[in-house]
């Protein structure tokens, strides 16, 4: 049985990219894995597929990786909080 997980990913900055949210969460190890990964695997993007490891992700988007899980891209609220008051 394959655990899949519905998980909040919170930013810090305006976006994030795709391979970046790959190796954040552990799914690959590098640049060069996620490019290979994005080629293997069907992950979607907002429902839309998608294998641009540059791909920008903003508060709000998700992401299905099969067999791992859904992603929510969530902006961090102590950061917009922070920089309001700088």
């Amino acid at each position: 049985m394959v655990l899949i997980v519905k998980k909040e990913v919170l930013i810090k900055t305006a976006f994030i990219t795709l391979g970046q949210l790959l190796k954040e969460e552990s799914i690959v190890d590098s640049g060069g894995q996620a490019k290979w990964y994005l080629r293997e695997h069907a992950v979607s993007v907002n429902n839309e597929p998608d294998d641009r490891r540059g791909r920008k992700l903003y508060p709000g988007d998700s992401v299905d990786v099969p067999d791992v899980g859904l992603f929510f891209i969530r902006q961090n609220q102590s950061a917009e909080t922070t920089e309001k008051d700088a």
